[in-house]
């Protein structure tokens, strides 16, 4: 099952897609947030398939993040041995860990706008985990997938002067200006996803920069949700991206973002994004 949140910002609907149409859940929850999805899920799919849902049509319609504002947004760097080498670090032996903050979660068709003086704002194509059980001290990596809800796209947008040089050891600096987590366009359920073999990529004004697959992380979704569990406690609705593959502006290959620009990223069965870059 496939979720999303349509509508004004700040006024989104909750909807399920069907083939043609989504279906208003809303005589179901009022938000795709972490009450709605700590429940069975296969009930809400069920309701769903039944037919007796309101219809409305895709045309025309603004999509907005798929999830309500989370409680936490934690994010892993460095999951990818490549990008670690291009960003001239050694794969790490343990969770790199930062935060965003929660109000940077916007849709995934949003100008993004370049923070004020800044030449080197980057592109980070990731899998994000959503959770759907309260998740702590759990016991092996084993348990962690059941503490999941589903799975979506998330361009982990990145200003890396204020990540690295200017961070004092707290990368978050860099990657908490406005509008820099578009999610979406889809929440996809646990139980239609492989986390473990997906396909990310992104383009820039059309040209590709990322290409790879989420079998070449460090440490795959069930390590990092385990992990994460034995020091935070992770909420359902929380948000966690699990890090980028190579090809980012940060490698020196390629250019920074600048206005005029177009960030595209996509991972496969989880849908694409594109940015207009202002």
């Amino acid at each position: 099952m496939k979720f999303a949140r349509i509508g004004e910002a700040g006024r989104e609907i909750p909807v399920a897609l069907a083939e043609d149409h989504y279906v208003d859940l809303s005589a179901l929850t009022d938000d795709i947030d972490g009450a709605f999805l700590s429940q069975p899920l296969e009930d809400v799919a069920a309701t769903v398939r039944s037919g007796g849902l309101p219809r409305i049509p895709r045309e025309g319609q603004r999509v907005g993040a798929p999830i309500a504002r989370p409680s936490a947004v934690v994010c892993v760097g460095m999951n990818y041995a490549a990008h670690a080498a291009e960003s001239g670090a050694k794969p790490p032996e343990d969770l790199v860990v930062f935060l965003k903050t929660p109000n940077t979660v916007t849709g995934p068709e949003e100008e993004l706008r370049i923070p004020p003086g800044s030449e080197r704002t980057d592109w980070e194509v990731e899998l994000g985990v959503v959770i759907g059980r309260r998740a702590s001290y759990l016991g092996s990596p084993e348990e962690a997938l059941g503490h999941v809800a589903g799975y979506t796209l998330v361009n982990d947008v990145s200003e890396r002067e204020w990540q690295l040089e200017r961070s004092g050891g707290q990368w978050g600096k860099g990657k908490s200006f406005p509008g820099f987590s578009p999610v979406g366009p889809w929440l996809v359920t646990a139980d239609e996803v492989d986390p473990g073999d997906l396909r990310l990529r992104s383009w820039v004004n059309g040209a590709p920069r990322q290409d790879s697959r989420t079998s070449d992380m460090i440490f795959d979704v069930a390590q990092i949700v385990w992990r994460l569990s034995q020091f935070l406690v992770l909420e359902p609705g929380d948000l966690v991206m699990t890090g980028t593959p190579e090809g980012v502006a940060l490698s020196g290959r390629f250019p920074y973002l600048r206005p005029g620009d177009v960030v595209e990223v996509a991972i496969d069965g989880l849908g694409r994004q594109r940015q207009a870059v202002g």
